[in-house]
């Protein structure tokens, strides 16, 4: 895979809630983030503002990051699929297209074998769309075009608030 940084863009942004509302309703989930490995939140569906999402987003990241060490250590390239079962709720965790992670909450109004079912699927359209998205940014840098405001300077942004 490439190191090209990858830009989001409105039409593939749009796609990609789409899947995830999708995969909200056809899993009976409660919420439905779509985070990057570093911690940044990308999108989320569902009962989100139940949450502070920028916690949950960097400690999803942290948790990927710390069973990467662990898979690691006992010869395994990563652990793709990680679940938490609580009193109430459960979270499934699995990383898509090995550039971001997608977790979902869900109560007992819905089960393991359906979400990670309907995850799977889910997946497989995710990593499609971040495929597109990757070519798209190689083609920015292999062209030469700029990115949106890649032409604003620290200057431009203090000229803002003075």
């Amino acid at each position: 895979m490439s190191n090209t940084q990858m830009v989001m863009y409105d039409e593939e942004f749009q796609e990609i809630n789409t899947v995830i509302e999708r995969l909200l309703t056809d899993s009976n989930s409660k919420v439905i983030f779509l985070v990057d490995k570093n911690g940044q939140l990308i999108s989320g569906v569902g009962e989100t503002e139940r949450f502070d999402t920028t916690s949950l987003a960097s400690l999803t990241a942290g948790n990927i990051a710390a069973t990467g060490g662990l898979a690691k250590l006992i010869g395994e390239k990563e652990f793709s699929i990680l679940f938490h079962e609580g009193e109430k709720d459960n979270l499934h965790i699995s990383i898509v297209g090995g550039r971001v992670i997608l977790v979902v909450l869900f109560d007992n109004r819905s089960s393991l074998g359906l979400v990670r079912l309907r995850v799977k699927k889910a997946s497989e359209e995710l990593s499609v769309i971040f495929e597109k998205l990757m070519k798209k940014s190689d083609e920015q840098v292999k062209s030469g075009t700029s990115f949106p405001f890649a032409e604003i300077t620290d200057d431009d942004i203090d000229n803002l608030f003075s």
